[in-house]
């Protein structure tokens, strides 16, 4: 007797497998609160925020923020089993500085299992995932193990997550990573991903990462990274690093950015390719060199040049030094001098910055001074600046407490003057625990 089962739809899949990472990523808070029970280990840390500015029109703005990680651990002979969870929520104290006067939301939320073996991690749950040309946040399941002569692998698969509701996400992601290490001399990975909705790719990527250290003085790092549905390079970017002696080092870079290929699906507004801001068609080179100097333990000082060739926007040199002195343990302080020469009027300016910070016991306090003399006014203004001032007190090896006062005059503002205030809080419990 023939029997026949209905295929699974292209649609339904990724639905499927959004209710199960939702079930996945909720699951493992509730996880969290067993666990804690048992854990040999709880680790937290709170980071309470509170913003001071005054709004282009007028309203004067006070959003407190709350940043809030917890992790439980228990150990065992075969490995660890744990809980991480990370969130945020920020609620408006005086005027709104976004639509809604209450927001939060969830970074993080995962089970994870480490095996004392071949370097096995397990991951379920709402976690960041960084392999390759993969850097998502992603409700799902992730899988990294080291293998057989040198080869490690990892995979992920799962619902990407997306802040802005306008911007379409996908439905379903899903890539992997397969690396060769030669621990003392190089590293060379492949990757990709893919990204679709109904199962039509919305990203299809791959790349290749390299590490390479032929000798003790010379190191290589880069990428390549490939768009499958826009047939073109994203991005080179390679940076070689020559180091002589302890005291001179010299670097070189190479990068090359493609941004129809690059840009080519995001997820929020900030990455949309448009006129003015991040310019459809737009191609840019950037070739770049500097070379350090540290004669002692205190000083060092290192020149730079950056040259910028874009397609649409013209060329550009950055140019410039820099110089900071320390002591061991209790003053700071630095100054960099620079020019860019580029063919815009935006792009032809000098470039001053100043800093210091020193310690006093549990007390430190620090200046920057950041300013830019532009050859032409923009916006009827040449010389923009800012000064930040801050200062922290330790009151105890977990309390910290940070007030930090902005002053600018830009382009843009006339006046502006921010003010911050963070209390960071950290606690825990067990063997590894603070308390």
């Amino acid at each position: 007797m023939k029997t026949t089962k209905k295929k699974m739809s292209g649609a339904a899949r990724p639905r499927a497998l959004r209710i199960l990472t939702s079930i996945l990523a909720s699951g493992s808070l509730l996880v969290c609160s067993q666990l804690a029970a048992y854990a040999t280990t709880i680790s937290a840390d709170s980071t309470t925020i509170l913003r001071m500015r005054e709004g282009t029109l007028g309203d004067h703005l006070f959003p407190l923020y709350e940043y809030l990680h917890v992790s439980a651990t228990d150990a065992g002979s075969q490995g660890a089993v744990s809980v991480h969870l990370g969130g945020w929520g920020r609620v408006d104290l005086g005027d709104k500085s976004t639509d809604e006067r209450l927001e939060g939301d969830i970074q993080y939320g995962f089970i994870s299992y480490q095996s004392n073996k071949n370097n096995l991690i397990l991951n379920a749950g709402r976690q960041f995932v960084v392999e390759g040309v993969a850097t998502e946040r992603v409700d799902g399941l992730y899988m990294r193990s080291d293998l057989a002569a040198g080869f490690t692998a990892a995979a992920f698969i799962g619902a990407p997550v997306v802040t802005e509701p306008n911007f379409d996400g996908g439905e379903v992601i899903y890539g992997g990573r397969v690396a060769h290490t030669l621990p003392k001399y190089y590293s060379l990975g492949v990757s990709a991903l893919r990204n679709e909705m109904n199962g039509d790719g919305l990203r299809e990527e791959e790349g290749i990462d390299l590490w390479l250290r032929p000798t003790a003085q010379i190191d290589l790092t880069g990428r390549s990274s490939y768009n499958s549905l826009s047939s073109g390079w994203m991005e080179h970017a390679y940076t070689l690093t020559f180091a002589p002696t302890d005291a001179i080092r010299v670097s070189a870079l190479l990068q090359q950015i493609n941004y129809d290929d690059y840009f080519y699906h995001v997820t929020t507004s900030a990455l949309a390719l448009t006129p003015g801001l991040l310019q459809p068609g737009e191609e840019v080179w950037k070739l770049g060199a500097s070379v350090g100097f540290n004669p002692g333990k205190n000083f060092g000082v290192t020149g730079e040049y950056q040259r910028f060739e874009y397609d649409i926007a013209g060329s550009a040199n950055y140019y410039g030094a820099r110089a900071g002195f320390a002591t061991a343990n209790a003053f700071a302080a630095g100054l960099s001098v620079h020019r860019m020469d580029g063919d815009a009027d935006e792009l032809q300016y000098n470039q001053f910055r100043a800093w210091a910070s020193q310690k006093f016991g549990p007390a430190d306090v620090s200046l920057d001074l950041f300013d830019v003399y532009y050859d032409s006014s923009i916006n009827g203004r040449k010389n923009t600046w800012s000064l930040a001032a801050a200062a922290g007190y330790d009151f105890n090896p977990s309390l910290r407490v940070v007030a930090d006062v902005d002053y600018v005059r830009s382009t843009d503002f006339d006046h502006e003057l921010r003010g911050l205030v963070k209390v960071s809080y950290a606690f825990g419990f067990g063997k590894e625990g603070k308390e």
